[in-house]
């Protein structure tokens, strides 16, 4: 019984690790959002507030 249980555990949990590496929808406008210098998110179109990013 204990078998099973470990055995239903690991394949949840490769299941949760197959959708995790999935790439979702607008994930590379969330990165485009970031300050290259800092890494903060920028909000709005204006630059950074540290002053070394540029804005769009």
């Amino acid at each position: 019984m204990i078998v099973k249980i470990v055995i239903l555990f690991l394949v949840a949990m490769g299941v949760l690790a197959m959708f995790g590496k999935l790439r979702f929808p607008g994930q590379q406008r969330l990165n485009s959002a970031k300050c290259p210098k800092c890494g903060r998110f920028r909000i709005g179109k204006g630059p950074c507030s540290c002053g070394k990013g540029q804005g769009k």
